[in-house]
């Protein structure tokens, strides 16, 4: 909530020393270049809390949280790349599809383990909290 509402700040804050009145979507390239990369932060928002529960309820809350608090630091370095060369938002965006799509491995892992428990009574519960837990840190490698 903090990092979005910094986000929100920083338009409203371009967006008047632009133009001296509210928002408003035209201005120079820095308010577009701030607009932009608030948008773009904004819509990939839900997907981020969304496979965030489900790997946390799922799977693991540990790796998860982690994962998280990445996620987080990825996006705000993002936004700072964004606001300078387009260029230089690639890495945090690279970096964020990562974070996403280890969340949803430990989603499908989960639920893979549920359907495994109900079938054929296995639980592997214990082996990928261990998995998990032990892939997490790669993340920090960019």
């Amino acid at each position: 909530v903090f990092l979005t509402a910094f986000f929100a700040n920083k338009v409203e804050h371009e967006s008047r020393h632009c133009n001296g009145k509210g928002l408003q979507r035209q201005g120079s390239s820095s308010f577009d270049r701030v607009y932009t990369a608030n948008q773009n932060c904004e819509h990939a928002y839900p997907t981020f809390l969304a496979v965030l529960w489900c790997a946390g309820l799922l799977c693991s809350q540990a790796p998860a949280a982690f994962a998280g608090l990445m996620y987080l630091f990825v996006r705000q370095k993002y936004f700072v790349g964004y606001l300078g060369e387009r260029t230089q938002s690639t890495p945090g965006y690279l970096f964020g599809k990562r974070i996403i799509l280890f969340l949803f491995l430990m989603s499908v892992a989960g639920i893979l383990n549920y359907y495994l428990i109900f079938f054929f009574g296995s639980d592997f519960e214990i082996h990928i909290k261990t998995i998990t837990s032990a892939i997490s840190p790669l993340l920090l490698i960019p």
